[in-house]
């Protein structure tokens, strides 16, 4: 019962885009999922051991999914977790600067066992988003664990980051350890009958 309230707490904490659960992954639909990868990730030890997941592939394929069904799992293994849209987040942070937050939500984002970046690119980063990404990154490389969801191939990140020395800064730290799930295909929202449940598509 404890353990059920502390889960339910986490996922609570967590804002989670989709309600997903790894045992509604699909892995018929023909998008390159490897399932062995992906069920040893939802195993969790690869956040133990503060290892990183980049997720790319075109829109529709299932990223932000897979990405909130291994965040679901974490938070039943007790893993704090924190969900953002890097879009929003570094709205958030803009804001954050002028009034006083700043330094208080880096802290927070730093002490996260498990942060999912979702929906990063295809827009060039400024000076400050750049500098945000390099403070979050850096406090977390080797002491947690990150899932970074993209369209953007990873080869093209560079260009997003659009400054070589931070992009060389972030990536260095981003992609050592990193596990790669590279979906490719067409969107599963076109594909699924009217009807289906949602949570049946990844």
């Amino acid at each position: 019962m404890r353990r059920q309230k502390r889960f339910e707490a986490r996922a609570r904490a967590a804002k989670l885009r989709h309600d997903a659960q790894i045992e509604n992954a699909d892995f018929r639909a023909a998008r390159g999922l490897d399932r062995n990868l992906f069920m040893t990730l939802a195993g969790c030890d690869w956040i133990r051991k503060h290892h990183s997941l980049l997720v790319t592939g075109p829109a529709g394929v299932g990223k932000s999914w897979l990405a909130c069904a291994l965040g679901h799992k974490a938070c039943r293994e007790d893993f704090s977790v924190a969900y953002h849209r890097v879009p929003r987040l570094f709205a958030t942070l803009a804001l954050a600067r002028g009034d006083g937050r700043y330094g208080r939500i880096l802290k927070s984002l730093a002490k996260t066992d498990l942060l999912i970046l979702d929906d990063w690119g295809p827009e060039k980063l400024n000076d400050d988003q750049r500098r945000d990404l390099l403070e979050i990154i850096e406090d977390r490389y080797e002491r947690r664990s990150t899932i970074v969801t993209s369209q953007v191939p990873l080869d093209r990140w560079y260009e997003i980051i659009a400054n070589p020395t931070l992009a060389d800064a972030i990536l260095d730290r981003l992609v050592h350890n990193a596990y790669r799930i590279d979906l490719t295909g067409e969107s599963m929202r076109k594909q699924r009958s009217p009807g289906a449940p949602e949570t049946s598509q990844a």
